[in-house]
């Protein structure tokens, strides 16, 4: 296999400096774009209601990372389950990936709702959410994601 050398692209700023779960959608952040970027690289990205982010979690240490399978949020009452099964960050390239809403584009700013990274996240790439790439047909997921989730969007 190759090594690739990826560059954050940018940095998140949010009030939540801890990656506590449930609640995030009572968050707001910005994603500010390193001084690469123009705010010419954000051009018309407010035509769009949603955008993917993909970052980092870059505060997992080496020895959280796990390779095989626990249960979610160490609950023994969940099912053991392998870690790509679930979208903990304990994963082995410790890489996020989160859908959220546009507030607003300023400039090299980027201001979202329902980002799930804390202050400080390297964000490693920004992508417009288009209907023709989210998934086609019914999605089926295991009952005990729906009790994890139950609380994770929620909003005041």
């Amino acid at each position: 296999m190759t090594d690739f050398l990826l560059e954050p692209i940018g940095v998140v700023r949010s009030t939540r400096s801890e990656a506590i779960d449930d609640d995030w959608d009572k968050e707001t952040a910005s994603i500010i774009l390193d001084s690469r970027f123009t705010p010419e690289a954000f051009a018309g990205l407010d035509a769009f209601s949603h955008v993917e982010i993909i970052y980092l979690f870059d505060q997992v240490p080496d020895a959280k990372i796990e390779t095989g399978a626990r249960r979610p949020r160490g609950r023994q009452d969940w099912p053991l389950v392998g870690i790509f099964a679930q979208r903990g960050k304990n994963r082995p390239n410790r890489i996020g990936l989160t859908i959220c809403e546009i507030l607003s584009v300023d400039g090299a700013t980027l201001s979202v709702r329902g980002l799930d990274a804390i202050d400080g996240t390297p964000v490693m790439d920004i992508k417009p959410v288009m209907s023709e790439f989210l998934p086609r047909g019914q999605i089926r997921e295991p009952e005990w994601v729906e009790e994890l989730m139950s609380e994770y969007w929620t909003r005041t």
